[in-house]
């Protein structure tokens, strides 16, 4: 089945009291828009079409970072869902596959939901994605007839006998295309809001011998967001499902309530979380990997057995083999670290290549920034740096090679080679007491003058 996706992303969430269009604040470190296209693009679609509005070259930005092929149309005026989705036809014109209705701030909907509807799209001319709510409040009802969906009723135009009913509408439509917008392009506006409402095609298909029909999920599924408060309530979503999905694929969370996952973390079998981790966007976690507590992990892969923190950072570009350790206070950034080496206390590595089973004394750091660019720190195997060594990049040190403690090596070091790059130690006798004698004279002489 050949699909396009039409995504309304055009509101202007004034509820969201932000400069930042609504569909662009973030879930799981990515805007609820990208999870909304993801859940679509399950379907392997042909199209991806983003009707936007308010904020739309910001909007345009972000799709552009997560997929260059996504197409953006404006939605100028606010005159309803209908009038949102037409805004798409000229990008579709002449396609013949089906088109997918989402919408940008509704970002849980599972692709197992997505895939029932296209199922009953090949025996119904159209399919609408409902669910039973809880507290109906002003969702729009879906009237169903012996299977068949009748109609949509929007609260305010629906009569008491139709607000009783507790199967809403979520808004998500699927239907051929050209089916979709020939219905659309009949839609008037007579209603209590004055708007050209998208449920209205129901009717107007059920009027012309078209069949119709509702697919229903859990109500969490169609979770709009329109407010701060229900920005975070959705993050507590998101979040209590990674959790639970973490723990039936074979993940220990030690303390899963404290774990923080990005929509996009990968963690294999038998992996062991620790509390208060946090996994920002990018992060790769192999199997029986231990990342350790008050750890802070981003753009990163760690590979079997490896293990991470406690209170390690490690940010984008950061690659750890097989049985390395990255201990306390120690940060990482776009570096690679070799099989079985060791990085355990309060150092930076960054811009740099590590090769296996060495050891970074405490306190090293890679000096890799100039002022104005980058530059590359190589270590290779078997190397011990010295505690409180100053890599000045760009620079290499050699297999089997060491550092004396507080070094600043500003050379290539030579494979086999010991490097001491620091003053000699100089003792003055008695100087120490002579120096405090007169800091104590100078001390007492300026509380003296002032009183």
């Amino acid at each position: 089945m050949s699909i396009a996706l039409i995504i309304l992303a055009a509101g202007k969430g004034t509820r969201m009291k932000s400069d930042l269009p609504k569909v662009l604040h973030e879930i799981g470190g990515a805007p609820m828009l990208v999870h909304a296209v993801q859940a679509g693009r399950t379907l392997d679609p042909d199209h991806a079409v983003i009707v936007a509005g308010h904020g739309a070259d910001a909007v345009a930005a972000a799709m552009r970072d997560d997929d260059p092929a996504v197409r953006i149309v404006l939605q100028t005026d606010q005159l309803g869902t209908a009038h949102a989705v037409a805004q798409a036809r000229p990008e579709l014109e002449g396609y013949e596959g089906d088109a997918l209705v989402l919408y940008g701030d509704t970002p849980f909907i599972r692709p197992e939901t997505l895939r029932r509807m296209a199922d009953a799209r090949r025996a119904h001319d159209i399919v609408v994605l409902g669910f039973e709510a809880a507290d109906p409040g002003r969702y729009g009802r879906l009237v169903v007839s012996g299977g068949t969906l009748e109609r949509i009723v929007e609260f305010k135009d629906a009569t008491p006998t139709e607000q009783a009913i507790t199967l809403c509408n979520s808004g998500v439509v699927m239907a051929s295309a050209p089916v979709l917008f020939d219905l659309i392009a009949q839609v008037g506006n007579d209603n209590a809001s004055g708007e050209y409402y998208l449920t209205d095609i129901v009717g107007l298909a059920r009027a012309q011998g078209l069949s119709a029909t509702a697919v229903t999920c859990a109500e969490v599924e169609t979770m709009g967001i329109n407010s701060r408060a229900e920005l975070s309530v959705a993050e507590a979503a998101f979040q209590a499902r990674r959790r639970a999905e973490a723990l039936e694929n074979g993940v220990t969370l030690v303390a899963p309530d404290t774990v923080h996952f990005a929509h996009d973390t990968y963690l294999g079998r038998d992996c062991l979380i620790e509390p208060n981790v946090i996994f920002g966007p990018g992060v790769t976690i192999e199997t029986g990997a231990r990342i350790r507590a008050f750890s802070h992990l981003e753009g990163c892969h760690v590979a079997r057995g490896a293990i991470v923190g406690p209170y390690a950072r490690l940010r984008p570009g950061t690659e750890l083999a097989e049985d390395t350790r990255i201990g306390n206070f120690v940060e990482v950034k776009q570096a690679l670290i070799g099989e079985g080496t060791k990085v355990n206390h309060l150092s930076y590595i960054g811009d740099a290549e590590i090769g296996r089973d060495s050891n970074i004394g405490a306190g090293t750091i890679t000096c890799n920034y100039d002022g104005v660019m980058k530059h590359q720190t190589r270590i290779g195997d078997r190397v011990f740096i010295g505690s409180d060594t100053m890599l000045v990049a760009p620079v290499s040190v050699g297999d089997d090679a060491m550092t004396g403690s507080g070094s600043v090596i500003t050379r290539d070091v030579a494979p086999g080679a010991l490097a001491i790059a620091r003053a000699p130690q100089v003792d003055k006798p008695g100087l120490a007491r002579k120096l405090l004698d007169m800091l104590r004279a100078r001390k007492a002489q300026r509380d003296k003058e002032r009183g």
